[in-house]
This record gives structure tokens, sequence and C-alpha cells, in this order.
């Protein structure tokens, strides 16, 4: 199984800092929570990285940009973690359940529960 996680926002250093200086001064509103429960704001958190080299399953991580790039413009709001299947992506957590969660802790257990159900 392959899990491709898209973050709500493009790559590229402008966006990159823009993206530090919002989640500093803005955190409230920042569009990506996705990229709140899994990074600081420079790094990808430590429990975070631990949790991943943990998953029995291969991982690809992608901006916005890149996942459009790559796939074309969909409907799905973002972000998302896609279930990759050759060339088709599937929707295995939508932005309503990751916008939902508050914790990284939150959105470990889904993505454990998920892959056991898997």
């Amino acid at each position: 199984m392959k899990l491709v996680f898209v973050y709500n926002a493009d790559s590229g250093i402008f966006n990159t800092l823009s993206d530090i200086a919002h989640k500093m001064l803005s955190p409230q509103t920042y569009e990506c929570n996705l990229c709140n429960l899994t990074h600081g704001y420079f790094t990808a958190r430590e429990e975070w990285v631990d949790f991943l080299s943990e998953l029995d399953c291969e991982l690809e991580f992608l901006h916005r940009d890149e996942f459009i790039k790559r796939v074309g413009q969909r409907d799905d709001s973002l972000p998302a973690i896609y279930q990759q299947e050759d060339a088709e992506y599937r929707i295995w957590i939508d932005a309503q359940q990751i916008n939902a969660m508050q914790t990284t802790a939150e959105l470990k257990q889904l993505i454990r529960d998920k892959v056991k159900s898997s």
C-alpha cells in the first residue's frame, strides 16, 4: 500500500517562508492542518518522523501544486491523504477529518486504525 500525503500549501522557498510567517503570526487562519499536525515552524515533529518510520507502507509527501501537476486539478479539498494504486489516487483520509483533529496523536491513531483495517 502506498499513502500520499498532500499538504494544502504550495512548494518553493517563497511559499515555505510565507507559510512559516503565517503559522507564527496567525496560526488560527493557517490553511493546512496537516502541516500544523506534523510540522513545527521549520521541520517535521520528531514524534511524527518516528511514527512514519514504524508504518509498513510506502509513503510520499506532496504539496498542492506538485499533486496537481501529477494528477491534474481535482475537486478534492486539501489537505488529504490518498491511497495510491497504480495511477489511481483514492481519498484515504479527507480534509474534513484532518481539519477536525487537534493533535498529532489523533492523526497517528487514525492512520494506525486505517492501516490495520486495510
